[in-house]
């Protein structure tokens, strides 16, 4: 089983932008460093769009699905809420009734919550932190792998821990000039590049 992330940044290092809000959850700009996987076929699949262009960055995109068991992501990444659920004007999340993930996601929060289930994914909210929501994902997930879908906090926590195997780092040539940045990586081995002028997409292994 392998831990892994994946996350979209800028050239000069920031994985969202300035001023996030329910409205605007990336912050200004911060939806260009994900315009390189709005075009993917696999990404729209996922989605339930058609149509979308083929080739090397949508292989990965595949993959992801094709791997992963269950995920691990924070509230904001799930909601952009922070407070108790019944005030979270975003309580079922960002992806409608359908998400993307079709698989056990578990979302580390201060605030107890039932399981809810949408479509085919189940999210389960874990109150006793990210360790705590990485050992359910793994259970969760036998014979497959454990993508920690951020946000950056999330991720952070889990490099922290000495626990991410590998991360997938997608760079957009775009500049944010602020937001939220992305901590630069110590002992990480390249192990896969793939250039495009959408992005540059490296795999990193860093155990």
């Amino acid at each position: 089983m392998t831990i892994y992330a994946q996350i979209s940044i800028s050239t000069d290092g920031y994985l969202a932008g300035p001023e996030p809000s329910i409205e605007d959850p990336l912050g200004r700009g911060g939806m260009q460093l994900h315009e390189w996987a709005f075009r993917l076929r696999a990404w729209r699949g996922a989605h339930g769009l058609d149509g979308g262009e083929e080739g090397p960055e949508s292989a990965w995109v595949e993959e992801i699905a094709e791997r992963t068991g269950a995920y691990v992501m924070g509230r904001k990444m799930f909601s952009g809420g922070s407070g108790p659920w019944p005030g979270d004007p975003m309580a079922n999340g960002w992806w409608g009734e359908e998400p993307p993930f079709h698989a056990p996601v578990f979302v580390v929060t201060h605030h107890e919550r039932e399981p809810l289930t949408l479509g085919e994914t189940t999210f389960h909210f874990v109150t006793d932190g990210v360790a705590a929501a990485l050992e359910r994902a793994r259970e969760a997930a036998p014979g497959r792998d454990v993508q920690i879908a951020g946000g950056g906090d999330v991720i952070r926590q889990v490099i922290g821990l000495g626990e991410l195997d590998e991360l997938m780092l997608h760079t957009a040539p775009v500049a944010l000039g602020g937001g939220t940045s992305f901590p630069t990586l110590a002992q990480a081995e390249e192990i896969e590049r793939i250039e495009t002028p959408h992005a540059l997409h490296v795999r990193y292994r860093l155990r």
